[in-house]
């Protein structure tokens, strides 16, 4: 399994596919826990996950002390209510554990769509500028944000006033 990172903030943030997307969910599942993720926010619905053979990916991850968030979009989609009314404390958690120097791991059923517009809303929301955002997003996993509608989602980030982030290159 391939995990796509680059820094945000003083930590690591990643978009990958679903464990076990090219046939080995035990390997991939060890790979992330190695990986040592703070927080694994999962876009895959259950439907996903049942198809993957992944339903036990929560467990396993916070077996291994990881946070496990799940937080399903369908394919090719956008949040829904409850996704909206879950993401301001996921957020908050998410861009605490990056500004101290954690890991996040963000990731759908391709590692693409669903996952590049969270990642580039949490890299947003952190300050970074989003064309910039957009660029070092996309350098690291092309097909990051796969719809209009899921790059308006990304793109209507409001930035956290507390937090003043600059990517130095």
């Amino acid at each position: 399994m391939i995990v796509y990172a680059l820094s945000v903030g003083r930590g690591i943030l990643a978009i990958s596919p679903i464990p076990g997307s090219e046939g080995d969910y035990a390997g991939d599942v060890q790979h992330l826990i190695e990986w040592k993720p703070a927080i694994v926010i999962s876009l895959v619905t259950e439907v996903e996950l049942v198809a993957s053979a992944a339903t036990g990916l929560g467990s396993a991850l916070m077996d291994a002390g990881c946070r496990w968030e799940h937080l399903p979009i369908t394919d090719f989609g956008v949040p829904d209510a409850a996704f909206e009314e879950a993401w301001p404390e996921v957020s908050a958690s998410a861009r605490r554990a990056l500004m101290g120097g954690g890991r996040i791991l963000v990731h759908c059923r391709g590692g693409c769509g669903r996952s590049g517009m969270v990642a580039l809303r949490l890299m947003s929301e952190l300050g970074e500028a989003r064309d910039d955002a957009l660029e070092r997003l996309r350098a690291v996993r092309p097909c990051a944000i796969e719809t209009p509608e899921q790059m308006a989602w990304a793109m209507a980030a409001k930035r956290d006033p507390a937090v003043f982030l600059r990517h130095e290159d």
